[in-house]
């Protein structure tokens, strides 16, 4: 995937739901019946992929409907399965052998990071830095959350991999300068493929040094 002309490439920065742990089925789900109990747009649940709550409730739905529909998702979260997807802790763990320093850049709050630490605490355990909805100003596909956790891991977004799914995501990364690895878990190749520098198809059997690493 990479040649030697590559640079190495010195931190690894992860979306969480559709790179690390398998949830946006099931996220699409919950919005799209969520979208069509207030009568929005029957692609709303992919419209709003790889957005922070707060960007979603002040976009899409009138003030007085921000509680319920927060509560919603909150207690949605607490109960929903938090799958880590298949070579995810292999790959993270050859980046720890190699000392490459991780984080998370996710659009969630951090009452879903909680939710999530109760099923996976070692992931988050490995995690250099946790970025999430809540430290941002500016929702993907703006790159304001890579560049907060490239400062974060004091390494320069050029020499940073971005792992991403949603489109948003995908343009995030791209716009903060790092390398773009791509994975079609959410939207399909055809769609992943032009805003990324390489596409893969899972972490299974992957190594840091096919990356650049």
């Amino acid at each position: 995937m990479t040649t030697d002309t590559k640079p190495k490439y010195l931190a690894a920065l992860f979306d969480l739901d559709g790179v690390l742990v398998d949830t946006e089925n099931i996220y699409t789900s919950f919005w799209a019946n969520e979208g069509s109990r207030y009568g929005k747009p029957a692609t709303f649940a992919m419209d709003i992929k790889g957005t922070t709550l707060s960007d979603i409730l002040s976009r899409h739905f009138h003030p007085s409907m921000h509680r319920e529909v927060e509560k919603a998702i909150h207690d949605f979260e607490d109960n929903m399965p938090y799958v880590l997807f298949p070579g995810v802790r292999e790959f993270l763990n050859a980046l720890r052998d190699l000392g490459i320093p991780m984080a998370i850049v996710t659009s969630s709050d951090d009452k879903k990071m909680n939710s999530l630490r109760k099923q996976q605490p070692e992931l988050l355990e490995m995690m250099d830095a946790i970025i999430d909805g809540s430290m941002v100003t500016r929702s993907k596909p703006h790159p304001e959350g890579y560049l907060i956790a490239a400062t974060r891991l004091k390494v320069q977004p050029n020499r940073c991999v971005v792992f991403e799914d949603s489109l948003q995501g995908l343009e995030a990364g791209r716009r903060s300068g790092a390398m773009v690895v791509g994975l079609p878990t959410t939207n399909s190749k055809e769609q992943v493929e032009p805003l990324c520098d390489v596409m893969i198809e899972s972490f299974e059997n992957l190594t840091p040094a096919e990356l650049g690493f």
